[in-house]
């Protein structure tokens, strides 16, 4: 059960004094302003005000007044403004409604907030009012710029339920591939330190990498091959026919528009092989609409999770490895479908 801190504002003078003592403590013990604040009870913006003050002048430089609008009063939002303000979060992104900000974070609602009714708002109030609201702070999804929305929406609506409908009709698999490269200094996302000291690793001296093709379906199957340096044509075609020699049905690979996969060598090789395979290119720069896109991650976080390899075979043998352990662990490679950006091809 979490523990609810009280108001910073409803403390006694004595009591805040403490409380700017021990942040300025933990900033010099090397906590970051963020932690200090969470910490405490506190704004991030005040235990900045606080340290920044104290850099430049000392103890003497801290303000001891209180500042802002008394508990309990200032003008709050009506039901209406309310929804209002809910309906532009789900609906638009900040920069559509000439916010500066990529995402909507408790700034860019407080600016939204006074541009659509000249309101003045705190920024710890606003965090009150999204969670309220449901609203939680998320790691964001990526996606590039230059997609075409258009073209997305089709693949969703029209052109991925196309391909279900003529698998299940052909009794056709359908595979998702994708190429990544790991190097030598990837490693687990997260490690345990001191607080105030830096998880840190020792990384090998030469850059070492070694590349990866797979394909995944979502009944839990998986291929691979490593290989050294670019995937070109004659490589992907090595691959196909790979794939060819361990699936007996026909297979529908969706690919991304890697140039490698648009060689006129990889086309000819298709249509001679068109009774077994075709090769389907997925939206351009649509990453997270490819399920083998979250594979490709969790190899990434878990190939070194042992310590650093020595060399690139050593690289390769850990990258095998992690990759034949799915062999036995479709549940794992399903859950790769998951994710919300790719439930769409899951299946039923």
């Amino acid at each position: 059960m979490a523990i609810s801190l009280p108001d910073a504002r409803q403390l006694s003078d004595e009591v805040l004094e403490a409380l700017r003592l021990r942040a300025l403590r933990g900033c010099e013990l090397g906590f970051t302003e963020a932690d200090v604040a969470a910490m405490l009870g506190v704004s991030q913006e005040t235990v900045s005000h606080w340290w920044t003050a104290y850099a430049t002048g000392g103890l003497d430089a801290i303000p001891s007044a209180r500042t802002g609008r008394p508990v309990g009063t200032g003008r709050t939002l009506s039901d209406e403004q309310a929804r209002h303000i809910q309906n532009q979060i789900d609906h638009q992104s900040p920069e559509e409604l000439g916010i500066p900000s990529p995402l909507w974070s408790r700034r860019a609602v407080r600016d939204l907030i006074r541009q659509e009714f000249s309101i003045a708002m705190p920024v710890r109030t606003v965090g009150e009012y999204l969670r309220r609201w449901g609203y939680t702070a998320k790691r964001p999804r990526r996606h590039a710029r230059q997609q075409d929305p258009e073209e997305v929406r089709r693949w969703l609506e029209e052109t991925y339920p196309a391909i279900e409908k003529r698998a299940a009709e052909q009794g056709a698999a359908i595979y998702w591939c994708d190429e990544t490269g790991v190097a030598a200094d990837e490693h687990p996302r997260y490690g345990y330190a001191r607080k105030g000291c830096p998880a840190t690793m020792e990384v090998p001296d030469t850059h070492i990498r070694m590349n990866q093709i797979s394909a995944i379906s979502n009944a839990g199957t998986v291929r691979f091959m490593t290989y050294k340096g670019s995937m070109d044509g004659a490589l992907f075609t090595v691959f196909l026919g790979r794939l060819l020699r361990t699936v007996t049905r026909k297979i529908l690979l969706i690919v991304d528009r890697l140039k490698a996969h648009e060689k006129r060598t990889v086309a000819n090789w298709v249509e001679a092989h068109k009774d077994r395979i075709e090769v389907i290119p997925m939206p351009a720069r649509t990453p997270e609409l490819n399920p083998d896109e979250y594979l490709n991650n969790d190899l990434k976080g878990n190939v070194n999770e042992a310590g650093l390899p020595a060399n690139k075979e050593d690289l390769r043998s850990r990258m095998q490895r992690f990759m034949r352990r799915l062999f036995f662990a479709p549940k794992h490679v399903m859950n790769y479908f998951l994710h919300p950006c790719v439930q769409y091809a899951a299946g039923t």
